[in-house]
């Protein structure tokens, strides 16, 4: 059984996905982290999160194959796309994002209180 907290962030910026993992962490939620799209997937398959967080432009596996994939194997689990390049046009956008199956898709630079409140809309509160 997924616990409601368990999130999982895939990003390849170290520093991005550590502050993510930050944020969410001081907000109650149980945090793992994989560097990129295939790791990510691994981590999903051994252990389904209740939410997923994933980069769109990565190495090795990027975000639109991470939540082509999820969605196959897991379509109930929620998942918030981020990406720099939403706003410029560039690859995937937004909305395209949400066409391939994400709940949210954030714009970086995001906020804190933007992702904390992304997150408690997708799974709720974590858990206690």
């Amino acid at each position: 059984m997924t616990a409601a907290s368990d999130i999982l962030i895939i990003e390849d910026d170290e520093i991005l996905r550590d502050l993510v993992a930050e944020w969410l962490a001081a907000a109650g939620y149980r945090v793992r982290v994989a560097p990129e799209g295939s790791a990510g997937l691994a981590a999903i398959h051994d252990h389904p999160p209740a939410l997923v967080v994933t980069d769109i432009h990565m190495p090795v596996a990027n975000g639109a194959a991470v939540i082509t994939e999820l969605r196959r194997t897991h379509p109930t689990i929620p998942v918030i796309a981020i990406s720099g390049r939403f706003q410029c046009g560039h690859g995937l956008t937004a909305e395209g994002a949400i066409a391939l199956g994400a709940a949210r898709a954030l714009c970086k630079p995001f906020r804190r209180s933007e992702m904390v409140a992304a997150v408690a809309d997708l799974v709720g509160p974590p858990a206690p």
